[in-house]
């Protein structure tokens, strides 16, 4: 039988060439990660943000840099310490003497992506400054609000082993995260070649790294992101997985609607990406998992038989009626 070929109604071919260029220049440097660099620019078409977890050396930091140089817009980085202040990262008012008056000095969360290393060394006061620029991507300082331009992007990450002089971060902030993506260690034969690739010289600067969209073209990519169809029968198949964190006897806190909204989202990007105008069911399955992974929690008898989120998220997902 011959193989079915759908003709997209939306053109696609802009946003699939310019994915596959931002893959290949931080190619250039990180061994393996497809899927996580894929991820990354589903949240970027999405307009979301990112929490990286995973141990120390696994490109974690590195791959957010590189996918913020990939994008000629404006970038900071944010090391989070223990004494870091509220007004290290939005800003702060000072006195002009010769003026007679307050002028707002902005700090480095006023950027287009923002990296914030280790979101989880600093207390809660300084993580829930980021509460508003995250939700609003605006910051309100003495009474006047500074809106951002677009794209505002924050990429975190965290550690999820070492916990001493850590800041577990609150669910409120978590839900602002789109995706909390695991960063995995890689396979034997991307491990065999990070190694060659040192042995022999070859790894690229990261000054190498061209950048190859900007702003206005990134928001066109999204512009069109948003056309793509998603039939009512998919919307009530996300709801229907979002409810079931609710009702479910192993979890303690089920998603929120800005958990849906997000899978409505991803699912989008995610097709676009893959050169469709439609969303599938299995799109929705795809980025159902680093949707809510980070949204629910599960019952205390549920972590200490050391069953995974992960786990109990796909079998929600695969208790749950695909539509026809």
């Amino acid at each position: 039988m011959s193989e079915i070929k759908f003709q997209s109604r939306i053109e696609f071919s802009e946003l699939n060439n310019k994915v596959q260029e931002i893959k290949n220049e931080i190619g250039k440097i990180v061994v393996g990660q497809h899927q996580l660099i894929e991820q990354m620019i589903v949240a970027i078409l999405a307009n979301g943000h990112i929490l990286l977890e995973g141990v120390p050396g696994v490109a974690k930091t590195l791959s957010a840099k590189l996918l913020a140089r990939t994008i000629n817009v404006k970038f900071n980085r944010i090391q989070f310490t223990p004494d870091l202040m509220p007004s290290d990262i939005l800003g702060t008012s000072i006195f002009l003497p010769g003026a007679s008056k307050f002028e707002f000095k902005a700090g480095p969360i006023f950027s287009n992506i923002v990296l914030i290393d280790e979101i989880n060394r600093s207390p809660a006061k300084t993580q829930a400054a980021l509460f508003e620029v995250m939700e609003e991507r605006q910051v309100t300082n003495d009474g006047t609000t500074y809106k951002f331009d677009y794209p505002f992007l924050v990429i975190a990450t965290q550690n999820p082993i070492e916990q001493e002089g850590t800041y577990r971060l609150p669910e409120a902030q978590l839900d602002r995260f789109l995706f909390k993506l695991a960063v995995d260690y890689p396979n034997i034969v991307e491990e065999i070649t990070i190694l060659e690739r040192q042995n022999n010289g070859e790894l690229t600067a990261t000054t190498n790294i061209n950048s190859v969209i900007d702003a206005s073209q990134l928001n066109l990519l999204r512009q069109a992101v948003e056309q793509v169809v998603v039939k009512r029968q998919l919307l009530e198949y996300i709801a229907q997985i979002v409810i079931a964190s609710r009702q479910s006897p192993w979890i303690t806190l089920g998603a929120s609607p800005r958990a849906s909204l997000a899978i409505l989202n991803a699912s989008k990007a995610l097709a676009a990406i893959r050169g469709r105008d439609f969303v599938t069911p299995e799109d929705i399955k795809e980025m159902a998992v680093p949707v809510l992974r980070h949204r629910v929690l599960l019952t205390p008898e549920k972590e200490m038989d050391g069953t995974t989120t992960d786990a109990i998220i796909n079998h929600l997902i695969d208790k749950t009626e695909v539509p026809r």
